[in-house]
């Protein structure tokens, strides 16, 4: 009976962490996960691989991010001109979330050429505006606010929903590494620590905008369904989640409800339930 339940127990982890793998991974193509390295950039013991390597805090943060990225019409304007979010929505995700992956604990080797590939693409992308001003995605203020989205966003879904919240000297040391990379990338100016990476986001609402076509991006990303249909609850979850993380403002523009009193409480035990069984399932992976 105990080995029994042992081997349930074994098959339900590997389940789920099969799940989880094949949500960040693109194993058609041979995609595997990212290997902790202890020649990474940040030590294992610091902040940023705590943050960072929670699935949840990820999931809902990374969700969160685009939703703010997508109101600023330059970054809006490099997904509609220079992507084909429409049918590779996924795709998109997957990049992001291995990026940060890559660039928080993989190789430092491999986070470096991660880096160069992301500039050298960046480099190549650019266009005019609706309003007929050029942009180009290599923009050091532009490239500042891609990473300040994800930064609030990855912060703010792990004192959420993560397994021990950081201390205030916590939050800053993970605003400090975060933007390392920020400044890698050809970010330009970059918070360093929470209060600053709040103010940041503040100071952009002014160019953000909210149109037809940012209404479009969000209904795809949160409209995404998972191949498995048993995942939808859990994917409905997820995306709710990463809506009422949003800041107020952000969801007055997108038009888009945070949940209602009286179902709050709901999502954010589902989201703590699914942050608790994810964690339970990664042990010792």
């Amino acid at each position: 009976m105990i080995d029994r339940h042992f081997s349930l127990r074994t098959q339900a982890r590997r389940s789920i962490v099969g799940w989880v793998q094949g949500i960040f991974n693109d194993q058609a193509r041979g995609e595997r996960p990212v290997v902790r390295s202890d020649d990474a950039l940040f030590a294992r013991n610091s902040v940023i691989w705590r943050v960072h390597g929670d699935v949840t805090t990820m999931m809902i943060g990374g969700v969160s991010a685009l939703l703010l990225q997508m109101l600023h019409p330059a970054v809006l304007a490099g997904v509609w001109d220079h992507s084909n979010f429409r049918a590779d929505m996924l795709g998109r995700l997957r990049r992001t979330a291995r990026f940060v992956a890559m660039t928080t604990y993989g190789e430092r080797a491999d986070a470096a050429a991660a880096i160069a590939r992301v500039r050298d693409v960046h480099a190549r992308i650019g266009g005019t505006l609706e309003d007929g001003a050029p942009y180009r995605a290599d923009d050091p203020d532009l490239l500042a606010w891609v990473h300040v989205t994800e930064a609030w966003s990855f912060l703010t879904a792990w004192q959420r929903y993560g397994d021990r919240r950081l201390t205030r000297v916590e939050e800053n040391r993970y605003c400090a590494d975060f933007a390392t990379v920020g400044e890698a990338l050809g970010a330009l100016p970059l918070p360093r620590d929470k209060a600053g990476t709040t103010r940041a986001l503040d100071a952009a609402r002014p160019r953000l905008v909210a149109d037809d076509r940012v209404r479009e991006v969000a209904a795809l990303v949160l409209g995404h369904m998972p191949e498995s249909p048993l995942a939808i609850p859990l994917q409905r979850l997820t995306m709710q989640a990463a809506v009422d993380l949003l800041p107020e403002w952000a969801r007055r523009m997108h038009g888009l409800p945070a949940s209602p009193p009286l179902a709050r409480p709901l999502v954010d035990t589902g989201a703590l339930g699914l942050a608790t069984t994810l964690r339970w399932a990664f042990v010792g992976v």
